[in-house]
């Protein structure tokens, strides 16, 4: 059936997009809730909500896709998951011969959103369907499983590649679409490229992209929760070190899935360990895709999120809280301190306290200095800089990549296929990966792991704090700060950067910020770098989002970049102080007036009119 014509006078060529994109939608959406929801708008000229629908196609990354649930090509929706699947499955197709042999494995949160008639699992019963109609295995989880268990399952069964279906901690309309390739990594360049071009050429579903029930029964078919469940934590026992501290422990853990996946998965982890399994946050352990108790379902916003596990903690007095994001790739870790109040860690400092724990276990069992050689850490380029400072006095290697896991993880994996032992990586948004069998971050792993440093730490009258200032003495405090400021305007942003790039009007970046002497530059948009002596920058460089690293001559180094997945302008800022009793309120005074002055003079917020992050 042919659309309605376009609502309203307006930019001809506008009008006519929209009118072949609603025509098509018309004539391929089989979900009723969303059809009709097209159609009413139509009916009602309503112009705007139809351009914020159809204006522009979700863009397919190396973070696969994020939007918000609803109707429309810039959504997420059946439609949608049906033209990315079938774009993908081409692209695989293209990739593996032996695709039809080995299959792909395809997990879900518990995200919803009944006025789309939308929902994680309703979005992998439709991907899965799309690879079986071709005559391609699929290994599709029965119920919910945490994002890592994807990678795990792709690197475990030797499959072409993973799908999750979450939007992590994304506000509750959000869902999305990761993706994962047959090594256990998230997808880099160019697959995205290349996806996303096998997408736009498969728009039109295939005869049986909407029929589900071709699954039920279908030999294709495979569920792997049981089997992948048993061998996930068999492989997590490796990671237990002390087994007997464990079972007698007296510490208490309180945990909150915040309303997500992670739930029985921690418990079951605990139980792996030999552990009590902790006490769960009874508001917030059941799956819920309203995420009723908290504002944001994410612990990286600290306090908020946790104050009923606080308040369940100091009921039960446990002095130590666990917390996942809703698809439990992410750990925050929150520790009661003697002054009776809460500690929330920051990323940062649980990478410091992980990476000493992981190689303080790891040395104790591999003695000769030869293990050294082939050892490696890594940490995103925003991350503190304390794995850097243990492996150079401990000798072993440590590796800055660029931000996100994607890019650790297959680094991760070439050090792996070369022989070598890679112990840990992390970065500072609550993202570890301790155990190498996920090569992504795994919140799951990270929080039976972060309880049994809490336990043997206990047995020697330590505590986390109290530990975490020992590896700062023993290897130099590292004071980190980070924020950000909003700005939905592409255009501003793209200024603000040209700004610094030019600051003295002659193609010059500044040499001060405020009484601050700048040391060295690294732009990781244009690829320049001053500390090379051919001044290009190693690590590579991305045209498409802005990254300018300042090195300044007091020992601080800050970043200013552009977020993938948020309208933000994040920057993070970190002053080093060599080994040795530092005075750490002075670090944290000398930081803190710095980055005061990067965002009065580098940001720029009344100029721009920038909004600050809501404390």
């Amino acid at each position: 059936m042919a659309a309605p014509a376009a609502p309203g006078g307006g930019d001809p060529r506008t009008d006519s997009l929209l009118d072949r994109e609603t025509a098509r939608w018309l004539q391929w959406d089989q979900n009723p809730l969303t059809l009709e929801s097209v159609k009413q708008l139509i009916a009602e000229g309503n112009k705007e909500e139809l351009q914020k629908c159809f204006g522009a196609r979700m863009e397919f990354g190396t973070a696969g896709l994020r939007a918000a649930m609803g109707a429309g090509i810039a959504r997420m929706n059946d439609l949608t998951i049906i033209q990315t699947t079938q774009g993908f499955c081409r692209y695989l197709e293209k990739q593996f011969s032996d695709l039809k042999q080995r299959g792909v494995v395809i997990s879900f949160d518990a995200r919803a959103h009944p006025a789309s008639g939308s929902s994680s699992r309703r979005f992998a019963r439709l991907a899965a369907t799309t690879f079986i109609t071709q005559g391609i295995p699929v290994y599709l989880f029965s119920d919910i499983t945490p994002t890592p268990f994807v990678p795990y399952t792709v690197l475990h069964l030797k499959l072409c590649a993973g799908i999750m279906i979450t939007a992590s901690h994304n506000p509750k309309q959000d869902n999305g679409y990761k993706v994962y390739w047959e090594n256990g990594a998230q997808i880099t360049q160019p697959h995205d490229k290349g996806i996303a071009q096998a997408i736009e050429e498969n728009l039109e579903p295939w005869p049986q992209a909407w029929d589900d029930s071709l699954l039920n029964g279908s030999p294709l078919l495979h569920d792997p929760s049981a089997s992948v469940s048993k061998d996930y934590y068999e492989d997590l026992k490796k990671y237990c070190f002390h087994r007997s501290v464990n079972r007698e422990t007296k510490l208490k853990f309180v945990h909150t899935s915040v309303h997500g996946v992670g739930h029985s998965f921690v418990q079951s982890a605990f139980r792996a360990f030999d552990f009590v399994p902790p006490e769960a946050v009874p508001e917030q352990k059941d799956p819920d895709p309203e995420f009723p108790t908290v504002k944001y379902p994410n612990p990286e916003e600290g306090k908020g999120v946790l104050n009923l596990s606080f308040a369940l903690a100091d009921k039960i007095k446990a002095k130590v809280i666990l917390a996942n994001d809703p698809d439990a790739d992410r750990l925050a870790v929150a520790e009661k301190q003697d002054s009776g109040e809460w500690r929330v860690f920051s990323g940062n400092e649980l990478g410091a306290l992980l990476g000493w724990w992981l190689f303080t276990c790891w040395r104790e069992k591999n003695q000769g200095p030869s293990a050294l050689k082939d050892t490696y850490m890594l940490s995103s380029t925003v991350s503190s800089k304390i794995l850097r400072a243990i492996a150079l006095k401990e000798g072993f290697h440590f590796e800055e990549t660029l931000t996100g896991f994607k890019w650790m993880g297959n680094r991760a994996k070439q050090l792996i296929d070369q022989g070598k032992n890679v112990l840990f990586a992390f970065e500072e948004a609550i993202g570890y990966m301790c155990c190498p069998f996920v090569l992504d971050k795994d919140g799951v792993s990270a929080a039976v792991i972060s309880a049994e440093l809490a336990s043997f730490l206990a047995t020697k009258n330590l505590s986390l704090s109290q530990q975490l200032k020992a590896i700062y003495v023993e290897y130099g405090y590292h004071i980190t700060k980070a924020s950000y400021f909003i700005c939905h305007d592409q255009g501003t942003i793209k200024k603000l950067f040209e700004n610094l790039r030019n600051y003295d009007g002659k193609n010059n970046y500044p040499k001060t910020c405020g009484r601050f002497e700048i040391s060295g530059i690294r732009d990781l948009t244009t690829g320049y770098d001053d500390g090379q002596p051919d001044k290009k920058a190693i690590l590579p460089t991305s045209k498409s989002s802005q990254m300018i690293t300042f090195t300044f001559a007091n020992g601080c180094v800050a970043t200013m970049r552009t977020s993938g997945t948020e309208p933000k302008i994040k920057y993070y800022a970190e002053l080093c102080a060599p080994p040795g009793n530092s005075d750490p309120e002075q670090l944290k005074k000398e930081l803190n007036e710095l980055v005061t002055a990067i965002e009065e003079h580098f940001f720029q917020p009344q100029k721009y009119d920038l909004q600050a992050k809501a404390e």
